[in-house]
């Protein structure tokens, strides 16, 4: 099984790295292999909407979303964390979730052949404050990209009140709820084994 972590978050080892970092460490001790995505390190440029990857099927764009293209090609499993910025996800991440037009265009524009028929994704998504609608944006941006790029949307980690770097580690039920969204991701969420 290949699981693809993307780290949206433009603070390294931040409150949301910490918990995908549990879910994969969860995973690896189960034999799956894993790829990690940092967003704000690559260099990835805006989608122009220039509408070539409609027509052609890919992104003119030569960035490392070229890479991150491929992994996402080849994942059986995808999982997102990011810290909420505005009600939403950070700049950096919004870039790749917005270049995946070039996937779904791909997918339902020129039939390209989907070879995860049965892939996941999943949501890890921390918030400071304790807002009703804290998670309402991030999680309908992310079940969309999931779709774009062929993924069910199967499962979320949401934590509220968590700001300062570090603070997770004080909330141990957040913790072992990504171990458990591991556990369940390997369960149930793919066919292959790597």
């Amino acid at each position: 099984m290949k699981l693809v972590g993307i780290f949206g978050s433009p603070r390294r080892e931040g409150n949301s790295d910490l918990l995908l970092e549990a879910l994969l460490g969860e995973a690896e001790k189960s034999g799956a292999s894993i790829v990690r995505v940092y967003a704000s390190e690559l260099k990835i440029s805006p989608c122009t909407e220039c509408s070539s990857c409609e027509t052609t099927g890919k992104c003119i764009i030569e960035d490392d979303m070229q890479l991150v293209y491929e992994q996402l090609e080849d994942a059986d499993a995808i999982v997102i964390a990011t810290p909420i910025f505005f009600y939403h996800v950070p700049a950096q991440l919004k870039c790749l979730i917005d270049r995946a037009q070039a996937l779904w265009a791909r997918r339902r524009k020129h039939k390209a052949v989907d070879n995860a028929k049965n892939r996941k994704g999943y949501l890890i998504a921390i918030g400071a404050t304790s807002g009703q609608k804290l998670f309402d944006g991030v999680r309908l941006t992310v079940k969309y990209f999931f779709d774009a790029i062929g993924a069910e949307y199967a499962g979320e980690v949401l934590v509220r009140g968590v700001e300062k770097k570090g603070d997770v580690l004080k909330h141990p039920d957040a913790m072992e709820e990504a171990k458990e969204l591991a556990k369940r991701l390997l369960a149930t969420g793919c066919n292959e084994t790597v």
